[in-house]
């Protein structure tokens, strides 16, 4: 299938239980990814899930404005324009935005901006990192 696992939830809402997937993969989520991986994902819990409540089985993208939280969400993101916010603000800015051109192992990500220009972050000093979506 090529999806990644973002995260998972088991959540009550109302008086229904829900357990919801995340999925994700470069390119981004069709309804027939989503319909594919609930089809591989619900015998297995079937199989082996010592849940005894009944529950809702929900599978879906995570978002386009989802934060970018784990390594691999910067991965796959790579080459995409983000906004970085930023715990203390840094030159009097805490906001930034442009392409996310890399991220390392160590957690730096590297951003260059509409002039150009290259800045780096830790990603320990972000507060947030998320998807800027033009139409």
């Amino acid at each position: 299938m090529g999806l990644d696992l973002v995260d998972v939830e088991y959540v009550r809402e109302g008086g229904a239980r829900f357990l919801r997937f995340y999925v994700d993969k470069r390119g981004g989520v069709s309804i027939d990814d989503c319909a594919e991986a609930s089809r591989a994902i619900d015998p297995l819990l079937d199989a082996g899930l010592a849940i005894s409540d009944s529950y809702y089985l929900e599978v879906s993208s995570p978002g386009l404005t989802r934060p970018l939280k784990k390594d691999a969400d910067f991965q796959r993101h790579l080459g995409e324009q983000v906004e970085v916010s930023l715990y203390q603000a840094r030159d009097g800015v805490k906001r930034f935005e442009g392409e996310l051109v890399s991220y390392d192992a160590d957690g730096t990500l590297l951003l260059r901006t509409a002039g150009g220009g290259e800045i780096s972050f830790e990603k320990a000093e972000t507060s947030r990192v998320k998807r800027v979506i033009q139409f």
